[in-house]
């Protein structure tokens, strides 16, 4: 369901040398490829928050909420085996996650229990038994929680908040022993950034789809195909300095968008 990187540019080089307006590098396109492709997968959230305001309907190809969602799909990875580093302060480090974008869940296996407090676990049986973790506000959530025997965490309803930003590390309770403790992540990643790569024949840049080289098509959903020209030609036209060819793309742009909400 990629697009192609080549359609896209081919398309872009058409439009814009129409009149002569101006070449585009092939260095300026995989610029203005990945900024466009940015921000319309960053789109895709604000247009799933939207979706939950209005009623849907029982028809899936045409819900607004399910074509978002499938949209976002193409971007969630689903652990199977534990993908987060447990340091020994007990901290889950999110550092070592590829393209990691936004949380989705986080599930963890106590290993190390109390016998008081087993869950799942005996002599009998050591496969690895997870449970989501419950997602707080802040450290002073955490605190309150703590605070009461009956609201505070348990292996069975753990909670964990987030400490030194988005993409720091997390504060699981109850605490993680580093050790034998393991934690998997569900989370939506980055689309990897697009790359037209090419080969120089008689002073021509020709195509060259060669996955050594770094070719990289774009990953957001096939319907995006019109929207990653249109944006790509309004950063085009700028560098250029054809603003009408920025101006024209912009005005498309909102048509699209008043089709597409209407």
């Amino acid at each position: 369901m990629a697009v192609s990187v080549d359609t896209v540019y081919q398309t872009v080089l058409a439009i814009a040398n129409k009149e002569q307006r101006g070449y585009i590098t092939p260095q300026e396109f995989n610029l203005f490829a990945n900024q466009a492709q940015n921000e319309i997968f960053e789109q895709y959230f604000y247009d799933l928050n939207q979706s939950r305001r209005v009623p849907g309907n029982e028809t899936v190809i045409s819900d607004p909420r399910d074509i978002v969602e499938e949209k976002i799909s193409l971007f969630k990875v689903n652990a199977t085996t534990p993908n987060a580093q447990v340091d020994s302060l007990g901290y889950v480090s999110l550092n070592n996650i590829a393209n990691l974008h936004k949380l989705e869940s986080v599930c963890v296996c106590y290993k190390n229990q109390p016998s008081s407090a087993s869950y799942g676990y005996s002599a009998s049986n050591s496969s690895d038994i997870y449970v989501v973790a419950e997602e707080l506000n802040n450290a002073s959530d955490l605190k309150r929680r703590m605070s009461s025997k009956l609201t505070s965490p348990s292996y069975k309803r753990p909670v964990f908040v987030r400490s030194g930003g988005t993409y720091g590390s997390l504060d699981i309770q109850p605490a993680l022993d580093y050790q034998v403790d393991k934690v998997k992540i569900d989370y939506i990643r980055k689309p990897v950034p697009p790359n037209w790569t090419y080969v120089v024949i008689n002073q021509n840049a020709l195509f060259n789809p060669d996955g050594s080289a770094g070719w990289q098509d774009f990953e957001v959903h096939a319907s995006e195909e019109k929207n990653l020209v249109v944006k790509i030609l309004q950063m085009a036209g700028i560098s250029i300095k054809d603003f009408e060819l920025a101006q024209a793309s912009s005005g498309k742009e909102v048509n699209m968008i008043q089709l597409e909400k209407a």
